[in-house]
């Protein structure tokens, strides 16, 4: 069965430790995922599989939610995730713009991550930072009124070297 190429992974222990003691919650599948997420980084097919057997559920529920969410990432993710706002204001305010900037000094396309495993670069529908557009967020901070690229070089610079 699957579940034998499972046990022998110090990773999936974890896992199944996590699952253990979130199994008695109500609909504990969320903070599952969110847990398997950082645990692996990214949350393939695999893992889903594994969340789906122990858990006793269909792995098309577990798919649903995964694919529904976009906190979540079926593909490694690099170390940080940059978010672009291509909310109304955002856009109106140059939210295109901004992508491709960060498109061209990244060197990926929207959805990408770079060869180094640094960023993903993705958007998102809002941030409730309108008054900043156009923002786009890494992590816990939030950029906006980004201008020129010489701005965006420096601040990205700053997750370079961290």
């Amino acid at each position: 069965m699957a579940e034998d190429c499972y046990r022998d992974n110090a990773l999936y222990a974890e896992l199944k430790k996590v699952i253990e003691e979130k199994k008695g919650l109500e609909k504990p599948l969320i903070e599952i995922l969110r847990d398997a997420q950082e645990i692996f980084g990214y949350l393939p097919e695999e893992v889903q599989r594994f969340i789906a057997e122990e858990l006793n559920m269909p792995l098309s529920e577990v798919y649903g939610v995964v694919t529904f969410y976009n906190f979540f990432s079926m593909k490694p993710r690099g170390k940080y995730v940059i978010n672009v706002c291509t909310g109304t204001a955002c856009y109106v305010k140059g939210a295109p713009r901004l992508l491709q900037m960060l498109s061209d000094e990244l060197k990926i396309e929207l959805g990408g991550t770079t060869p180094d495993n640094q960023f993903t670069l993705t958007s998102v529908r809002c941030v409730g930072a309108c008054s900043l557009a156009p923002v786009f967020v890494i992590g816990e901070d939030t950029f906006g009124r980004i201008e020129n690229r010489d701005k965006l070089k420096e601040i990205l610079k700053k997750y370079r070297q961290a």
